[in-house]
């Protein structure tokens, strides 16, 4: 028996609680995992309140993220012992996720904890993070430059800003932070931004094209944000896309991609392949400052999970959120 926290839906909605499961009910995978920690992401809000149709069967443990040690293998490639994590790959969504203290996966969806991480570090950068890394690398395909201008990065205080800021600010770029949190401004400094400005100038209807600023741009948002992101990027610039914090919908005209050559390039991280996954993976061990990565980490115990969700999808919450599956 281990303890996990489930999500079962009624006629009156969903309701997650921390239940006891045994090892027979988890899914079907050659690689079973002790989990040590997980992260809690937008993602994980939505299906702990049942928006949007995230989770697809019930009942589910959420849990996008997952970090741990091999407790039992049936692959070759993996050994009881081996320091593994899994990000992605329908987990939480479609099979039983991380919000456990065990995990059974699929062997060729873990990877090796980096020797510059810790299980710990590993989901403090989780799903978030290493998407982050993904628009960067998508940005510098591009031919963005820092000596081209500035990027401007939207959801700046949540996980992906955060870790894209410092990312970004590292490597040299001049980063301009969109951020709904009025008390966000020094935190975003602190992570490398060269200026803050409030997510009102992007949030609202906008013309086709607008002023010319941004060389580049991580969008965490979607709708009007992105469309006006796009309506005022340079000549030649590229936007990259990997969220929907503020709708699915993209309101707004082609203007911008055919009078401008303005790129803009989809960021999927659910389902990357692998190869891109470690690509990412050994720039973040290269690349991250843990220190910097410390400040902006929120350790909850797995007990008190489920109050985060509401507050997640409010944007309430700053920075990345490490679930202990163990406290």
């Amino acid at each position: 028996m281990f303890n996990a926290l489930l999500v079962q839906k009624s006629i009156s909605g969903v309701s997650p609680a921390i239940k006891e499961v045994e090892e027979s009910e988890l899914p079907e995978g050659d690689v079973l995992v002790n989990v040590e920690y997980s992260s809690f992401n937008y993602k994980d809000g939505l299906a702990l309140t049942g928006a949007s149709g995230v989770v697809r069967s019930y009942p589910m443990v959420p849990g996008i993220d997952l970090a741990g040690t091999v407790a039992e293998s049936n692959s070759p490639e993996w050994t009881t012992g081996d320091k593994c994590f899994l990000n992605g790959w329908g987990v939480g969504e479609g099979r039983w996720g991380g919000f456990a203290q065990k995990a059974r996966v699929k062997s060729d969806q873990l990877q090796s904890v980096p020797k510059k991480f810790s299980t710990r570090d590993c989901m403090a950068i989780g799903t978030a993070g290493y998407t982050a890394m993904l628009c960067v690398m998508a940005l510098q395909e591009q031919n963005v430059k820092p000596e081209d201008g500035e990027i401007l990065v939207t959801g700046a205080s949540g996980g992906v800003g955060s870790i894209a800021i410092a990312l970004l600010a590292k490597a040299g770029y001049t980063v301009v932070a969109a951020t709904g949190s009025k008390d966000a401004a020094q935190y975003l400094t602190d992570l490398g931004a060269a200026e803050v400005i409030p997510r009102t100038e992007l949030t609202e209807p906008g013309k086709p094209l607008q002023k010319e600023r941004w060389a580049g741009v991580v969008d965490t948002l979607g709708s009007h944000t992105l469309v006006n992101a796009c309506a005022t990027t340079k000549y030649g610039g590229c936007v990259t896309a990997c969220g929907l914090a503020q709708g699915m919908d993209f309101p707004g005209t082609v203007a911008p991609f055919i009078l401008r050559s303005v790129k803009l390039v989809g960021v999927d991280s659910v389902y990357a392949p692998m190869a891109l996954r470690e690509k990412a993976w050994a720039r973040l061990a290269k690349e991250l400052d843990i220190k910097k990565l410390d400040s902006v980490i929120q350790e909850v115990p797995l007990s008190n999970v489920a109050p985060v969700a509401r507050r997640i999808l409010t944007g309430q919450i700053r920075g990345r959120i490490v679930v202990n599956t163990n406290a």
